[in-house]
């Protein structure tokens, strides 16, 4: 796994994802004997785009393995702004450091940065393509909470269309047995016609469309909820007509299981009422920090320091 790069969740095999959970299990069983793991390592965070979790969560991962960062989180700040390519910054960037982080607004604009790195480049979010560090803290953050990673019955609920965190996670549960999917969204936000076709139906998984959430929540051992995506519409209009098709509330989730978990990939507008942050089934604010562990484990792994 040193000096591969990770594009798209795919780019791990399940070998390498049971690598990487096992190492983060050691982590946080025992952090401090990994706080030097990374001393002398650079990690270049390079976002193109507004983020805090996940800009925070890569930080504080490499400080807390001993290493030091340097980057931006706005390109108006850098060469960008002077019309610098991609390519060049990347070449400039991977002399200076030893692991890239990027975030882009352009969907292959990691896949890209790759092709003109000499060093690892994880993609930290491409436009509404791919968010392969948050499918493996949703991946950790289930193995963790359901014992396991097979046999759940997953529900999506929000923006399936544009949601990159909802494509990376059907790419990557597809991989797992006994999954199946409940996808739950309004008709101008389903899932696209690729990744149901290409991970879902080619590979003979059960699952099935609907638009309400009351409906379903009883049959559900995972509740994926997203937030509509402003900066994702051209059309003003539509956003605010589709922005709170879903809020999950305490009502609804008198009707879930009682062992059903409630994932975000975060930040939430409304989609979740702040009193659901009282039951014990809300995993959202422990799925962020198991993501500074995960982002630990695969850096480790990358850099080939543990």
């Amino acid at each position: 796994m040193i000096n591969k790069h990770l594009i798209d969740p795919m780019d791990l095999s399940l070998e390498e994802l049971d690598e990487i959970f096992e190492l983060a299990h050691q982590i946080i069983q025992d952090p401090k004997k990994f706080s030097k793991v990374c001393d002398g390592k650079i990690l270049a965070t390079l976002f193109y785009e507004p983020s805090t979790r996940t800009r925070f969560s890569f930080e504080a991962a490499m400080m807390r393995l001993g290493g030091k960062i340097l980057g931006f989180s706005e390109p108006n700040s850098t060469s960008a702004s002077k019309g610098e390519t991609l390519a060049d910054t990347i070449k400039m960037v991977s002399i200076y450091t030893d692991i890239i982080a990027m975030r882009h607004p352009k969907e292959g604009a990691a896949r890209v940065a790759s092709k003109f790195s000499s060093v690892p480049v994880i993609n930290a979010g491409d436009g509404g393509h791919q968010h392969p560090t948050q499918t493996l803290t949703d991946l950790l953050t289930i193995e963790f909470l359901k014992h396991g990673l097979k046999g759940h019955t997953v529900g999506i609920c929000g923006d399936l269309k544009y949601g990159r965190t909802v494509h990376s996670l059907i790419k990557a549960m597809s991989r797992y047995e006994g999954t199946k999917f409940i996808l739950i969204s309004p008709k101008e936000l389903k899932i696209p016609d690729y990744i149901r076709d290409e991970f879902i139906e080619k590979k003979n998984i059960e699952f099935k469309e609907v638009e309400r959430l009351d409906d379903v929540i009883d049959e559900l051992d995972i509740l994926y909820m997203t937030r509509i995506q402003r900066e994702r519409f051209f059309n003003e209009e539509e956003y605010l007509r589709l922005k709170d098709s879903y809020i999950l509330d305490v009502e609804k989730m008198k009707s879930a299981k009682k062992d059903m978990i409630v994932m975000h990939p975060l930040p939430r507008v409304n989609e979740i009422a702040m009193e659901v942050d009282e039951d014990e089934r809300a995993a959202y604010f422990k799925q962020a920090e198991y993501g500074m562990y995960v982002r630990m484990a695969l850096m480790c792994k990358l850099l080939g320091v543990a």
